[in-house]
């Protein structure tokens, strides 16, 4: 009897012990969002800077470095201009110069400004040094190694490019120079496949910040206002204190859905998050890639559960995936050259508009009439629902700072109506009591005498004045005096 049970017993306390070690964090309460403003501003200020670059490689691509601005509405939709492309081309007149071909053409063509094909030219001095080379050909062998099937598909690397600092021909430029990484297999459905793993490259960013005989933490970062329960605050201790297991090593062999394998996913997704030079992507980027590598669930709910790590952004009309400890409010700690370059394409575009509001408040035609910018500023301030998170409500927390920011706005405005209501008030008093003094020094020049038909002010004491009592007067001579 006894042998009959022993294997059930020992079944039974494998499955107790199996559940132990899967989360209970799904148990807690609704994890809420609040916004991060610094974090939002690093997203937003980067807003049709994708798009722009888009069409200003799609204008230099051509021999005469211009185009047709119907050829670049037949593809504005592939371009992802957010408007017309006639109004974009004039939103960013520094960027794009508008003529028509000869004096006398019929369609309008679109060339760049002198000062874009400048920061042209210095971007692609930074694409054809052999330090940015390496670099990218690192960046992508580490992506390779993440992945447990080490091989992926060129469609997913044409997504990433730009957040991995790539050029536009890095599979004619980058892939052929590194034949001991990597290179590219299959025919109609091409894919980048790894060629040599390398242990030195095989490090990831949480491990190279570590100090030796420590315990390997990832550094949380909330937004302020972000409300943290006794019963979450203490599962994310227990949390912190698992192991850490490098992301590139494979750990698929862990249960599904237990703590172990959520932070390995979490390790993964930072590690692919801090190979972008952007620390920075779209959302649909990372679940692409996390349906790769057969963890898109996972990314999910490691975006979902994980808010002091990763960040959620509703900014420019989509959601991005921001790393936290990538950023100091709103700047990046690690600076790239390539982002120092587009960092200077937004100052050129904000130029643009720099000079249109000026234009308006010279010509005074814009009055009473919102800007554009001024209606997309109001259109992102408002809150938006992160949708397609497994399945669960994830709502933003209101923002009290912004609505304090808002009504201290509206008080000092209104404290500065009334300052210059005063002055212009105590102006126009002193105006008025001048006069009236320069009026009566003319009198007693021209009349002497009529000083002594004048009476001095009759003195009040305080206490009369307080107590509401009306002074008696006596008739003097030559004065007049309160009787007592």
């Amino acid at each position: 009897m006894h042998s009959i049970l022993s294997p059930l017993l020992r079944r039974r306390a494998g499955r107790l012990h199996s559940r132990e070690s899967f989360r209970t964090l799904v148990d807690l309460a609704a994890i809420k969002w609040v916004r991060d403003r610094g974090l939002d501003h690093a997203v937003e200020k980067e807003r049709n800077l994708s798009p722009l670059l888009n069409l200003k490689n799609l204008v230099k691509s051509e021999p005469s470095k211009s185009l047709p601005l119907s050829i670049i509405a037949t593809n504005s939709q592939a371009l992802g201009l957010p408007i017309r492309p006639i109004d974009f081309v004039r939103k960013y007149q520094s960027v794009f110069e508008e003529f028509l071909p000869g004096g006398i053409g019929i369609h309008p063509h679109v060339k760049l400004t002198p000062e874009t094909l400048g920061l042209d030219a210095e971007e692609q001095l930074i694409y054809q040094s052999e330090i940015h080379k390496q670099d990218s050909a690192d960046r992508l062998l580490k992506l390779l190694m993440l992945t447990g099937i080490r091989k992926i598909p060129l469609p997913l690397i044409h997504r990433l490019q730009r957040d991995l600092g790539l050029p536009q021909d890095y599979a004619k430029t980058i892939v052929p120079e590194a034949p001991d990484y990597f290179r590219i297999t299959g025919g109609s459905d091409p894919s980048l496949e790894l060629v040599c793993w390398s242990s030195e490259l095989a490090v990831s960013a949480m491990e190279k910040k570590a100090t030796e005989g420590k315990l390997i933490e990832f550094h949380l970062q909330y937004s302020r206002g972000f409300e943290m329960d006794k019963k979450f605050k203490k599962w994310v201790d227990q949390w912190q204190k698992l192991p850490y297991i490098s992301p590139y090593e494979n750990a698929l062999h862990l249960p599904a859905k237990s703590d172990e394998a959520d932070k390995w996913a979490v390790a993964v997704l930072h590690e692919f998050l801090h190979l972008l030079v952007s620390k920075k992507t779209e959302r649909e980027n990372v679940l692409c890639f996390g349906e790769c590598l057969g963890l898109r669930s996972r990314f999910k709910r490691a975006l979902l559960q994980h808010p002091g790590i990763f960040y959620l952004s509703s900014k420019i009309g989509t959601h991005t995936v921001v790393l936290r400890d990538g950023y100091k409010r709103d700047l990046l700690i690690e600076k790239h050259p390539l982002m120092d370059m587009r960092y200077e394409y937004i100052h050129l575009m904000n130029t643009v508009k720099k000079d249109k509001k000026q234009q308006n408040v010279q010509g005074g035609s814009a009055q009473g009439k919102p800007s554009e910018d001024q209606v997309d500023k109001s259109e992102d301030e408002q809150d938006e629902e992160l949708y397609g998170l497994s399945g669960s409500d994830v709502e933003h927390a209101s923002d009290d700072e912004e609505e304090d920011e808002y009504e201290s706005r509206s008080v000092r405005s209104r404290n500065a109506e009334g300052n210059r209501a005063r002055i212009r008030r105590n102006s126009k008093y002193v105006a008025e009591r001048s006069l009236r003094t320069s009026l009566a020094t003319n009198l007693d020049r021209r009349y002497p005498s009529s000083r002594t038909r004048r009476t001095d002010p009759v003195e009040v004491s305080r206490r009369t004045v307080m107590r509401s009592e009306t002074p008696k007067f006596s008739r003097t001579r030559g004065r007049s005096k309160t009787s007592t």
